[in-house]
């Protein structure tokens, strides 16, 4: 009995042991990564070869020989300095933003109106050439008629970015999308995200640019499913929408790529319609969130999931159209379920 009670105990010091290894482990490549995207670029290598150092003596820790035990204090005193620093990183709104971010969207709601300052409209020639345009823009919440969701897969079936694009009366289509906000020097990444790279914006856009930007410039593949709401809860994601941008104007916040992105928002949005949405897996895998929407009766009824996404693709039709701007909405919309143009009453 003793020696088996003997052997259970070594393996489960073994067991213990080897879980805090690895929990060592993911602290110090954490913070690894923190000092790579946050560290001063004078201080990067120094602070990493010490974190490095502190990495290795928390590993090499067990094996300390009695009079220097006490060593084992000095990685636990790194990474507390190091957690002091990360929580003194603030986000701004006073950088040197790229271009398509620049300004703010800034909203003015007198009941049924709405009027939206700095909307983006650019004119795109490539990925990198266009024309700046940021518009003022009025709307009416009574002639809020529809909501599609748009996937722009840009990294694989697993990753697309999330847009909401709300259709009104007179043919007229704004897209809402939260994004990095870029400074001129940066291009997005997935890890860089999760390491407070970049500040989160709210950018309201006319389809004919950020729509068309992803599938013609960019060569991303776009698909766009009409969701089930009713007018009331159209209003009530518009001004969600809108209710965010202002709090990110007032107060700049960090995008992260697990917490605060451009999923995350429809997510949270969609549970102040409909309370008790649960959690799941495609929240992350962004480009699987139509099924979610689906399973959950958010989008137009009547049609099996394979259906809808079968004609859901509008990258053939978007990068065809040569007409106006003003048709771009109404061309890509063809044949897919629920969201077939009307004839449109452009101003």
């Amino acid at each position: 009995m003793r020696a088996g009670a003997g052997r259970r105990g070594r393996v489960a010091r073994r067991i213990g042991a080897a879980v805090l290894a690895c929990l060592k482990l993911a602290i110090f490549i954490w913070g690894a990564l923190a000092l790579w995207y946050q560290a001063a670029t004078p201080w990067r290598w120094p602070l990493l070869l010490g974190w490095g150092a502190m990495a290795a003596l928390a590993l090499a820790s067990p094996w300390l020989r009695r009079g220097h035990r006490w060593l084992r204090l000095a990685p636990a005193v790194a990474a507390l300095l190091l957690l002091t620093w990360w929580h003194t990183l603030t986000p701004s709104h006073a950088r040197v933003w790229a271009d398509d971010v620049a300004l703010l969207l800034r909203a003015e709601v007198d009941g049924d109106r709405v009027t939206l300052h700095n909307v983006r409209n650019f004119a795109w020639r490539s990925a990198t050439e266009y024309t700046p345009r940021w518009e003022t823009r009025e709307y009416d919440l009574n002639q809020l008629v529809s909501a599609d969701l748009l996937l722009s897969y840009w990294m694989g079936p697993a990753i697309a970015h999330t847009l909401v694009s709300f259709g009104f009366a007179d043919g007229r289509q704004l897209v809402f999308s939260l994004e990095i906000r870029k400074e001129r020097h940066e291009a997005f990444s997935a890890l860089a995200g999760f390491f407070r790279e970049f500040e989160a914006v709210i950018v309201a856009a006319d389809e004919n640019d950020i729509v068309r930007v992803r599938t013609n410039m960019r060569g991303e593949q776009v698909r766009l499913y009409r969701l089930a709401l009713d007018k009331a809860q159209l209003r009530s994601a518009f001004l969600g929408y809108l209710q965010e941008a202002e709090r990110l104007r007032q107060q700049p916040s960090f995008y992260n790529t697990l917490t605060s992105n451009c999923t995350t928002i429809v997510h949270d949005l969609a549970r102040q319609l409909v309370p008790g949405l649960p959690m799941d897996y495609r929240l992350l895998l962004s480009g699987y969130f139509a099924g979610y929407a689906y399973d959950h009766n958010g989008l137009v009824p009547g049609y099996s999931f394979a259906a809808l996404q079968d004609r859901a693709d509008i990258t053939g039709r978007a990068r065809a159209f040569q007409g106006a701007p003003l048709r771009f909405s109404q061309a890509i919309r063809q044949g897919v379920p629920g969201a077939e143009p009307a004839v449109p009453r452009y101003r």
